[in-house]
């Protein structure tokens, strides 16, 4: 079915209190988005980095690769350095993060979507990290983990998904150790003239069309792609994350914002 994509529409979409019952731009009940969300990744699991190529023309790895660069974990770790890595299933952020450290820190992935950890079991185990990796399937929203038990915390591409993201937020700030660091890479709102109509454009009508030629659905790519519009701007988001107890937040633009890597510590 075709999607109204105007400016109008994007510009009003971007409310974070319609978030928990947004799924793309259909407005669904109370509670009923997690399933909707877990049902789209148990689809897209086996194919999630052919996802995210398409959906960022391959620059995702980039990305993440500067997403590790910023957050610099210690390539000695006497006292134990640890990552939560949240709706990483696959584990792509966590073995970057394991092999920038010189396989001397720790990750856990956590994820609610077992189809997505199952991958991220195989990769880490074909990959040989399997005692520096482990994986925990859990809810955002409501960390199986103690307090003050992370020295770091990173998300990719997985935020907007969450329902609550403000207790998400409150959630990655609890689980950090005083000092601790949080970072989210995530779709966001393009700011350069022009561009902003060319990826609207690559957006709404290439990628579903390309997911239903790899994958034989193209139902979860117009998902993923609307829910990138639905998403907080970059200012609002980072209001957000203050407002979850971060101090010293900042964010830096990827790719004139197709991308944003929001920064904050647990001080």
């Amino acid at each position: 079915m075709a999607q109204d994509a105007s400016s109008s529409q994007r510009a009003s979409a971007r409310a974070p209190e319609d978030m928990p019952t947004s799924f793309g731009f259909t407005t669904v009940g109370e509670g009923q988005k997690q399933a909707l969300v877990d049902d789209v990744f148990h689809k897209v699991a086996e194919r999630y980095d052919i996802m995210n190529d398409m959906m960022s023309g391959g620059l995702h790895r980039v990305w993440k690769d500067a997403m590790v660069s910023v957050l610099a974990p210690p390539k000695s770790s006497a006292r134990g350095w640890r990552l939560l890595d949240v709706a990483g299933g696959t584990g792509d952020i966590a073995t970057r993060v394991v092999r920038r450290s010189h396989d001397t820190a720790k990750a856990v992935v956590c994820d609610i979507n077992g189809s997505m950890l199952s991958v991220g079991r195989d990769r880490a185990e074909k990959a040989g990290l399997s005692d520096l990796i482990t994986f925990s399937q859990g809810n955002a929203e409501e960390l199986p983990f103690p307090d003050r038990s992370f020295d770091a915390y990173t998300i990719a591409f997985g935020i907007r998904n969450v329902p609550d993201i403000p207790k998400a937020l409150r959630e990655a700030r609890r689980i950090l150790k005083r000092g601790g660091r949080f970072l989210c890479l995530e779709f966001s709102e393009v700011d350069v003239p022009v561009l902003d109509k060319i990826y609207d454009g690559f957006s709404f009508n290439a990628i579903p069309a390309m997911g239903k030629m790899v994958t034989g659905d193209g139902e979860p790519y117009r998902y993923l792609v609307e829910s990138i519009r639905k998403f907080p701007s970059q200012e609002r988001f980072a209001e957000m994350i203050r407002e979850a107890g971060f101090e010293r937040v900042t964010y830096r633009n990827y790719s004139g914002g197709i991308a944003a890597l929001h920064s904050g510590w647990k001080l």
